[in-house]
């Protein structure tokens, strides 16, 4: 009759998805706070290669600082070639920060440092044309002078 009932505060949790996009592939990151895991496909970032496509995806990252090391982030990319996949996971990763932290500084570094990281290069590869050489899309067949 005396008991009274303490009330548990629930911390909620914030939570950002962002999407980045790069030729053919489609990137979602899912960040949280957290301890400052990184993790592609279920795969750790340090454990990703080539190395080159590792430093590409570590860009958006390191020009963070510290920010990098408080969340946790998830990305997903599905389609594509190991380059563009690449490319659309530091896409993701870059605006899933930026929105995380709602910091305008942020933003405005990595648009100095490098346009694509933000804005998903919407350029797609030219498909084939009918009746051409499989060559390209705007091969033809070489023409003799006489």
């Amino acid at each position: 009759k005396g008991v009274e009932k303490k009330e548990e505060k629930k911390k909620k949790i914030k939570i950002v998805i962002a999407v980045g996009k790069r030729k053919k592939s489609v990137a979602r990151a899912v960040i949280r706070e957290g301890s400052g895991k990184i993790r592609v496909n279920s795969r750790l970032l340090d454990l990703i290669s080539p190395k080159y496509t590792r430093m590409r995806i570590k860009e958006p990252l390191i020009l963070a600082g510290d920010l990098a090391g408080k969340v946790d982030i998830d990305v997903s990319v599905k389609g594509g070639g190991f380059w563009g996949q690449a490319d659309a996971a530091r896409t993701a990763i870059a605006n899933a920060l930026v929105e995380f932290s709602k910091n305008k500084e942020l933003k405005e570094m990595y648009l100095d440092y490098d346009r694509s990281i933000l804005i998903s290069d919407a350029r797609q590869t030219e498909p084939h044309k009918p009746s051409r050489s499989t060559a390209g899309p705007r091969r033809t067949k070489q023409q003799s002078k006489r």
